[in-house]
């Protein structure tokens, strides 16, 4: 595993449960703005104890193909408030 994988998986690990954060955002914290794609791909193959449900799109869009029912699930069971059109509301959950 490459230096900022582990760097992404420490920021994860840091977001509370209940609170999300954006591929974006993890890329900026590690002073790689371009670089949320490359979260991306580090979320897919994270490690099990990493919270990755916690990691959505930065409009609140909650992805992961057939995992994101699950995903979804999982943020509703930590009380993350959800918008009328299915996103997280970023206001009330994110982490910034």
């Amino acid at each position: 595993m490459n230096e900022f994988y582990r760097q992404i998986y420490s920021v994860v690990e840091g977001v509370p449960p209940g609170r999300v954060i954006s591929y974006g955002q993890i890329a900026r914290i590690l002073g790689r703005p371009r670089a949320a794609r490359e979260v991306g791909r580090a979320m897919r193959i994270c490690p099990e104890h990493i919270p990755w449900q916690r990691v959505v799109m930065a409009d609140g869009s909650v992805t992961g193909g057939e995992w994101s029912e699950i995903r979804r699930m999982r943020l509703e069971e930590e009380g993350v408030p959800f918008l009328p059109d299915g996103r997280v509301d970023m206001s009330a959950a994110g982490t910034e």
